[in-house]
C-alpha cells in the first residue's frame, strides 16, 4: 500500500506541546528528555489492544516515559536499560529499595560551591554513593550533562549559580514517589541492543526508543553523552524485526527519515516548546502511526513508499 512517510493531518491547529505542563516524575536533569512525548505516550500506548506486561525503555536516560507508564498505569510494568554507569547508579539504587537513603543525602547536603566540590572529589565506594555524587553532577552542571568537561552553572536561574537547579525537598519527594511504586520497576545496567534483541520475538512487550543525537552528522551526542556511539543503521534494521508495538524518537534529520523509509517506518514529525518556550519538531517513529491525531501540520517533503504493515 502507497502511504506518505509525512501524513498531513486536517487538525491543522492542534495546540503545541509545552513541556511545563507535563508532571515531573525524574530526579534527572537529561539532555534530550522525552518530557514533551508524554500526552503522546497515553495516546499510544491507549491505543493498543492490550496494555504491554513491559514496557522498555532500552536508552533511560531520566526515563520520563518509563516513570509515567508506571505512575499512570499505562504498562504492567516497565523495564529501564542504561549502560552510562552514572546514571545506570542512580536506578540500581531506587530499584535496590535504597531511594529513602538517598532522598536523605539530597535534603541533609548544604549546596555551595566549597562542600560541591568536597564531595565530587571523594571516591565512591558503593553504588549508593555514585548515585549521590550523580544527583548532585546532573543538578549543578550546565544543562545537566554528565559527560566528560561539563562545568558548573555559574549564573543559572535567576543567578542562583549551582543552587538554581538544586530543589532538594523536590528531588526527595520524586525519589519516594518512586519508591512506593518500585515492585512495577525493573532495571538493567546493559547495552540496549542486547536488551532489544531478549525481547525482540515477544508480542506483550512495548518499547520506546529514544537513542543519543548523532544521526544525519550531528555532533551534540559527543558533547552530551558518555557513549554516543550508536549503530543508527543497525538500530532500525533490529526494530523492523520486533513483534512487540514500539515507537521511536529521532532529531529531524534527513538521514533518519532515508533509515525510516529503508525499513518500512512511518513517521511524523511533532511539534513541541522546549524549557526556552522555542518552538521545535522531532520525528515520532513506528510502524503504525494511525493512533497519532492532532498533530500540528509541519512543513515536510512528501515521500511516497511501501509500508509494510505489521501482520494482524
Amino acid at each position: 500500500m502507497q502511504i506518505s512517510l509525512f501524513e498531513d493531518d486536517d487538525d491543522a491547529g492542534a495546540q503545541v506541546v509545552n513541556v511545563a505542563s507535563v508532571p515531573q516524575r525524574s530526579p534527572f536533569r537529561y539532555p534530550g528528555g522525552k518530557t514533551w512525548f508524554i500526552p503522546r505516550l497515553r495516546q499510544w500506548l491507549y491505543s493498543l489492544p492490550a496494555t504491554p506486561t513491559v514496557l522498555v525503555e532500552p536508552f533511560a536516560g531520566g526515563s520520563i516515559v518509563a516513570l509515567t507508564a508506571a505512575f499512570e498505569h499505562l504498562a504492567q510494568s516497565v523495564l529501564l536499560v542504561e549502560l552510562d554507569a552514572e546514571v545506570a547508579a542512580v536506578w540500581q539504587t531506587v530499584v535496590d529499595g535504597n531511594a529513602p537513603w538517598l532522598a536523605q543525602q539530597i535534603t541533609g547536603f548544604e549546596m555551595s560551591l566549597a562542600n560541591l566540590q568536597s564531595a565530587l572529589a571523594v571516591e565512591c565506594t558503593s553504588t549508593q554513593e555514585t548515585a549521590f555524587r550523580t544527583i548532585l553532577k546532573n543538578r549543578t552542571v550546565h544543562g545537566g550533562i554528565l559527560a566528560q568537561g561539563s562545568g558548573f552553572l555559574k549564573q543559572g536561574e535567576g543567578g542562583k549559580g549551582i543552587a538554581s537547579r538544586w530543589y532538594p525537598e523536590t528531588l526527595a519527594k520524586r525519589l519516594l514517589d518512586i519508591h512506593a511504586i518500585r515492585d512495577k520497576i525493573g532495571f538493567q545496567h546493559a547495552d540496549a541492543f542486547t536488551v532489544l534483541e531478549m525481547h525482540q520475538d515477544r508480542e506483550d512487550v512495548a518499547f520506546f526508543i529514544d537513542p543519543p543525537y548523532t544521526a544525519g552528522g550531528k555532533s551534540a551526542g559527543k558533547r552530551l553523552y558518555t557513549h554516543y556511539e550508536l549503530d543508527h543503521e543497525r538500530l532500525f534494521a533490529l526494530c523492523a524485526k520486533m513483534k512487540g508495538a514500539l515507537i521511536m524518537t529521532y532529531d529531524n534529520a534527513d538521514e533518519v527519515k532515508d533509515l525510516a523509509i529503508k525499513h518500512g517506518f512511518m513517521a511524523k514529525p511533532i511539534p513541541m516548546k522546549n524549557t526556552h518556550h522555542a518552538e521545535m519538531t522531532e520525528l515520532v517513529i513506528g510502524k503504525d502511526l494511525a493512533w497519532m491525531t492532532g498533530v500540528k501540520r509541519v512543513a515536510e517533503p512528501k515521500v511516497d513508499y511501501i509500508a509494510k504493515r505489521p501482520s494482524a
